[in-house]
């Protein structure tokens, strides 16, 4: 079961942790060194992707020598993203390396990353208040 700990930080802002204890600081858009939910959102279907991407193109022999991607969205509504965009930007070592890359991103987005899978496919968020 995955599970993240957010709480109110004593200077106002919210923190994010997770059970390895790693943070993240979120607050408003008009703030600085923050992100906001929906960018850990963004970043959430960006990280899923990319950090299958890489192993799986490396374990076919082709080491990518850059490997990055720009995640993005727009409201369509106050509270409702329109359709959540990828673009890789890669530098690659062959054609072949090129043919790998692709063939597995394609995968990788239709099949194995959770986060883009559960957005798609509409996961249900439960309530439960004290």
């Amino acid at each position: 079961m995955a599970n993240v700990r957010v709480e109110r930080t004593e200077e106002g802002g919210f923190r994010a942790t997770n059970a390895r204890g790693a943070e993240v600081l979120i607050g408003g858009g008009d703030q600085d060194g923050v992100f906001t939910p929906v960018e850990l959102l963004l970043a959430a279907v960006g990280g899923c992707n990319i950090v299958t991407v890489e192993p799986l193109t490396a374990k076919r022999g082709h080491r990518l020598v850059r490997l990055e991607m720009t995640v993005q969205a727009e409201k369509v509504e106050s509270n409702k993203l329109g359709p959540v965009t990828i673009t890789y930007d890669v530098e690659l070592p062959s054609e072949q390396a090129d043919e790998v890359f692709r063939a597995v991103a394609g995968r990788v987005h239709e099949k194995y990353c959770t986060v883009s899978r559960s957005l798609q496919e509409g996961t249900e968020v439960r309530l439960e208040l004290p």
